[in-house]
């Protein structure tokens, strides 16, 4: 909160009492790229010493300050001017929509005095960015900026978390009014998440305890709620104490340690042992997560006539795709607690009627590595993406962050890489699967926890999208490393048109290009990988580089039929107008 000892009325721009409301929320972070009608703000930013980075594209603006709220759990904040600005921001947004992560978003309008009368790079933007917003506040009086920041904050943070706008008209940021220190204040619950919690009701715990103190073969699944609520010791804790394995979607990884004992892994369209579980379970407790098209093998997997206990803060989500016996709502460390509590009297019971049970995971588990090793290990030139994947879980400290790129990086992240600590040390756009996020995810996951290495994973195409922003890597000195996979094609795409179509391809091959030459041309460490005994030391030097980011060009297989992320490489058999799950 602004100090309020000399609480003296001070004529200030709206510009500026958004800079002041910003600051007291501890924005230490922002991107953006400025415009006229944003102007005054950028000043008062200056003037503070606000830490706002030029990016060179809103759209990577947006996806770093969603990866920057992943990692510090405080509201990412970006903004955009008039027209083609804001609307260049509606990707990210929708990302953070969906996933979950706060932000807040300040749009550059028009002059009140003259919209709809065909200003420069006028549009609808109230009616485009509303529906990629969890809100979306217009500011009409700048008398009503402190309060409407701190209910932006409130609703950024609040239930599931989401990006509020800021529409902020030309003459509102230009205009000057005054403010006394007293209009500063900030609710400290809303700087970060999870911003309230709330608990399940007392009756569906009990329901739900009883379900699950008889089950002999449950099971959890976790999604990405586990880290907004930042239940990771409320969840181990109860696994451990009852004796239940954990698996995890892609957002959800990190939920524990993927090394950890009780850990099945990724489960949905690609699972080791998860899956195999989820078919001889007797329970399931789905923890937050929404149980979607990829978790659900397209809703195929969860097994009919097995009592399924959902907790959620988003009420809606409870029950959408599946049958649920038991509806848990609020959030997920408080529900977590209270239904351990609630069966703490049983609980040495179970954890011995279960010994037998969990014993299987860690043994599971290490059949699959075996049977999978000739993958893991593989000396094939151009290098298999599982013998990379395998070297980086060798590589990576326990407590560095790997951002994965949507589509083909993603899942083979989500299903080979291991989190060795329970927390957000990984992150994957599944909001929305977007490519082009790897690169400015990174940047805005270093900025975020700049004393920890953060390993970005992003194919070539998702590469060329965001390559610009390797300028703002450079600028900031945030010194990531940035893996290319580099297949010379759009290798999701390829893999599914060889299964589909019999070896005939459209618009998925890619010029071959030598990353770490261009990553050299930008100021970058760059380097190039193509035999697989190099990943090693390849991937240790961009770490060990912290003052630049590096590019490491890994050249891998360009057979579609190895692309897919399957322990087999295998690519399924599918009917046209269907896809594989």
């Amino acid at each position: 909160m602004s100090g309020t000892a000399d609480n003296y009325a001070r004529r200030m721009t709206g510009g500026e009492a958004l800079a002041e409301m910003l600051r007291a929320h501890g924005a230490d972070r922002m991107f953006g790229m400025g415009g006229f009608q944003l102007l005054p703000f950028y000043e008062a930013a200056r003037a503070l010493g606000l830490q706002h980075t030029l990016i060179n594209d809103e759209r990577c603006g947006a996806f770093a300050a969603d990866a920057y709220a992943r990692v510090t759990g405080r509201p990412g904040v970006c903004d955009g001017t008039l027209g083609p600005g804001v609307t260049n921001l509606i990707t990210g947004m929708t990302e953070a929509l969906n996933a979950g992560i706060p932000m807040i978003v300040l749009a550059g309008d028009t002059n009140r005095l003259h919209a709809w009368k065909n200003m420069t790079q006028e549009c609808r933007q109230v009616d485009i960015l509303t529906p990629a917003s969890k809100e979306l506040i217009r500011i009409e009086d700048a008398s009503r900026i402190p309060e409407l920041v701190r209910r932006a904050y409130a609703i950024a943070t609040s239930g599931r978390p989401g990006p509020v706008v800021l529409d902020v008209p030309e003459d509102v940021c230009h205009g000057e009014l005054e403010f006394t220190a007293d209009d500063f204040w900030v609710d400290e619950a809303h700087r970060s998440i999870p911003g309230k919690r709330m608990r399940p009701a007392a009756d569906d715990l009990a329901r739900a305890a009883g379900f699950l103190g008889k089950a002999k073969r449950p099971l959890i699944l976790a999604g990405g709620g586990i880290h907004l609520s930042y239940a990771h010791e409320a969840l181990q804790e109860l696994a451990e104490t009852l004796n239940v394995p954990v698996a995890h979607t892609m957002s959800g990884k990190g939920s524990i340690a993927c090394t950890h004992a009780l850990s099945a892994g990724l489960y949905g369209r690609y699972s080791r042992i998860a899956n195999d579980l989820i078919e001889k379970s007797d329970c399931l407790l789905v923890v937050g997560g929404k149980l979607g098209e990829i978790p659900t093998k397209r809703f195929a997997l969860m097994p009919d006539g097995v009592p399924l206990i959902h907790l959620d803060i988003l009420e809606e989500e409870i029950g959408r795709t599946t049958r649920t016996e038991v509806g848990l709502w609020g959030d997920a460390r408080e529900g977590l607690t209270d239904l351990l509590t609630e069966l703490s009297d049983s609980a040495t019971g179970q954890r011995t009627m279960r010994q037998d049970y969990v014993a299987e995971v860690p043994v599971r588990m290490e059949k699959w590595k075996t049977e999978a090793s000739d993958r893991l290990n593989s000396t094939e030139r151009p290098i298999n993406m599982a013998r990379m994947l395998n070297e980086l879980n060798k590589v990576m400290p326990a407590e560095s962050v790997l951002v994965a790129d949507g589509g083909f990086a993603g899942h083979w992240t989500g299903f080979l890489y291991d989190t060795k600590l329970a927390g957000r040390t990984y992150i994957a756009d599944r909001g929305m699967a977007s490519i082009g996020y790897g690169l400015p995810g990174s940047i805005g996951a270093q900025l975020g926890v700049p004393d920890r290495p953060v390993v970005g994973i992003t194919g070539d195409g998702g590469f060329n999208m965001a390559i610009g922003d390797l300028e703002t890597a450079l600028r900031t000195k945030a010194g990531c490393t940035i893996c290319v996979v580099n297949n010379a094609a759009s290798g999701y795409v390829k893999a599914l048109q060889h299964s589909m179509y019999d070896g005939k391809y459209q618009s998925s091959d890619l010029v071959e290009m030598d990353y770490a030459k261009i990553a050299s041309a930008f100021g970058c460490t760059g380097i190039r990988v193509e035999d697989p005994d190099d990943l090693g030391n390849a991937i240790q030097t961009g770490i060990d580089e912290t003052d630049r980011p590096t590019v490491i060009d890994m050249i891998v297989t360009r057979d579609p039929a190895k692309m897919l992320p399957a322990v087999d490489s295998r690519v399924l058999k599918v009917e046209k107008g269907d896809r594989p799950i």
